[in-house]
């Protein structure tokens, strides 16, 4: 073999063993973790499923025809008069009814934990990057907010506002939800602002939205997604809870709360099972597969981070 074929091959050799050794990256990362834990990836085909099914629904089944009341089927049984699992006591299709109601609780709880993580994220970080009476003045407002009983203040409103519909419901709710996430970015935010590649790009002269975005926000990425994971479990509880005691979506349109607050008396809760037991399953199904997606989002974040 000649030098300059020897030079070749070394060559090659290097730059082999360079793909070989290079730390897997984005996408990468988060495929791995799901592959190594199979609960994480079972829950993920078992969320997208329900997902999937939620949101196709309004082109399977007439809306306006699931939600008429037909009495003379009230409490069928499931199997009786071609209700796979039943009907409610306005004589409704619980079948129909699970994957529209699905589709609006889920719709209202992504939609608040976006909007809230956007507004508190936001406030978070600035708050904490410059500090000093902006994060006074920031954090007072924070603090009225969470003492407030926002839950009855919630209902208040739900209850004088005369047009409501599920959106109304998602800013009402995001009024006051961005609060403690607020507080939580500014406390890491407090910490992160502190470490040596903040003051280097403040040295560099740059600017300050570019580091707090740029440099500083990808670093709060496990934090983000742990956060995000749990106030989207949340925030469906807390619409279901909202719906299940008659100040959620408004009469006649379908919701997991909805569906899980005809077991108001004994009778339906021990002899009727089935319009309110689906419904119970789906939401601990949902919140199950969200916590363990959530868990292993986290740790590949984490690892991102490790990396660099």
């Amino acid at each position: 073999m000649t030098q300059e074929q020897l030079n070749v091959a070394q060559e090659a050799n290097v730059v082999t063993i360079d793909e070989e050794t290079l730390p897997p990256m984005g996408f990468e990362i988060i495929k791995r973790e799901f592959l190594r834990d199979k609960v994480a990836m079972t829950a993920l085909i078992i969320l997208a499923v329900i997902l999937i099914a939620a949101f196709i629904s309004p082109f399977i089944f007439d809306v306006n025809e699931v939600t008429r009341v037909d009495i003379f089927s009230r409490f069928a049984a499931p199997g009786e008069k071609g209700y796979l699992l039943g009907a409610d006591e306005g004589g409704r299709d619980i079948f129909a009814l699970l994957f529209l109601g699905t589709r609006n609780s889920v719709l209202i709880g992504f939609s608040v934990t976006i909007i809230t993580a956007i507004i508190g994220i936001m406030l978070g970080i600035v708050s904490g990057y410059y500090g000093g009476i902006i994060d006074d003045i920031m954090m007072r407002v924070v603090d009225f907010i969470m003492v407030l009983p926002q839950f009855m203040i919630i209902i208040v409103i739900v209850t004088i506002v005369g047009r409501f519909n599920a959106w109304t419901l998602i800013w009402v709710i995001s009024l006051f939800g961005w609060a403690g996430i607020t507080r939580l970015f500014r406390t890491a935010t407090l910490s992160e602002a502190s470490k040596d590649y903040i003051a280097a790009g403040k040295t560099m002269g740059t600017r300050d939205p570019v580091i707090m975005f740029g440099g500083l926000l990808p670093n709060l990425s496990s934090l983000i997604i742990t956060n995000l994971t749990l106030a989207f479990a949340g925030n469906i509880g807390l619409e279901t809870g909202l719906s299940f005691l008659g100040f959620g979506l408004p009469a006649g349109t379908p919701s997991l709360g909805t569906l899980i607050s005809y077991a108001n008396n004994p009778d339906v809760i021990e002899n009727k099972m089935w319009v309110w037991l689906p419904a119970v399953i789906v939401i601990l199904v949902l919140m199950l597969c969200i916590n363990y997606i959530g868990q292993a989002l986290q740790r590949a974040a984490d690892s991102r981070q490790r990396i660099g």
